[in-house]
Order: C-alpha cells, then sequence, then structure tokens
C-alpha cells in the first residue's frame, strides 16, 4: 500500500443481527432503536458499529488515531452493505512516523451516504 496524498482504500461490510444485538452488549448501548424492530423486521445499527468498517482499513495501515470526527446522515439496518471509502488527505513524513490526515465517505448498497468523517493520527515506520 502505496501511502500518499489522494490514496483511496475501501472496505465493505454487510451488518447481521446476531453482531448488532452483540454490540448492544458489549457497550451497554440498549436504546430501543437499537433493539426495536422497524415495520421491515430490521434493526438500526449503532453508529460507532457503522462507523467500526473504518477501523480494519486503519488496522491494516497500522494506524494510530489521534482524532476522529463523524457525522451519521442517515440510518443503517441489518442487512445493509456499507462500504467506506478512505482517502489520504495529507501525508507528512516525521522522524520515525508519518502524519496522516484522512476523510472517510461511507455508503449503502444503493450509494446514499450514511456517514462521513475525518481523521488524523500517525503511522509508525
Amino acid at each position: 500500500m502505496e501511502l500518499k496524498v489522494g490514496a483511496v482504500f475501501t472496505w465493505s461490510k454487510t451488518f447481521n443481527e446476531e453482531e448488532t444485538l452483540q454490540f448492544a452488549v458489549l457497550t451497554g448501548d440498549k436504546g430501543k432503536h437499537h433493539m426495536e424492530r422497524d415495520d421491515n423486521g430490521r434493526l438500526m445499527v449503532h453508529g460507532l458499529f457503522t462507523a467500526s468498517i473504518g477501523t480494519k482499513l486503519g488496522g491494516d495501515l497500522d494506524y494510530i488515531a489521534r482524532e476522529m470526527v463523524s457525522e451519521f446522515l442517515r440510518p443503517v439496518f441489518t442487512g445493509d452493505t456499507i462500504t467506506c471509502e478512505l482517502m489520504m488527505t495529507e501525508v507528512e513524513q516525521k522522524d520515525g512516523f508519518k502524519r496522516i490526515a484522512m476523510s472517510m465517505v461511507y455508503r449503502n448498497q444503493i450509494g446514499k451516504e450514511v456517514l462521513v468523517g475525518t481523521s488524523h493520527g500517525i503511522i509508525r515506520d
């Protein structure tokens, strides 16, 4: 993976009910909007669970985040497939590490944006 400004990395995940309920248990977030089914029988996926798709990409890059900012635009439901597109917006070599900034766009299976965000941190050499 070449780390340069403009480099793009993507990852997709389909959210299922079992994982969504496990996330509720792990985090303690059992708000009824996550635990009760909608009219189509789906559960609403937690925003931070949705945002976690980007952490897979960060792990692949050995990225250590210092700040993450997310704006949740529309709900995600079990059965939805979300794709995170991460783009490097800054790569600066320092002594022993690279300072990194990135933007992320998360889209559902019909191409609608569900989450946008930014992050900055480091990648050690």
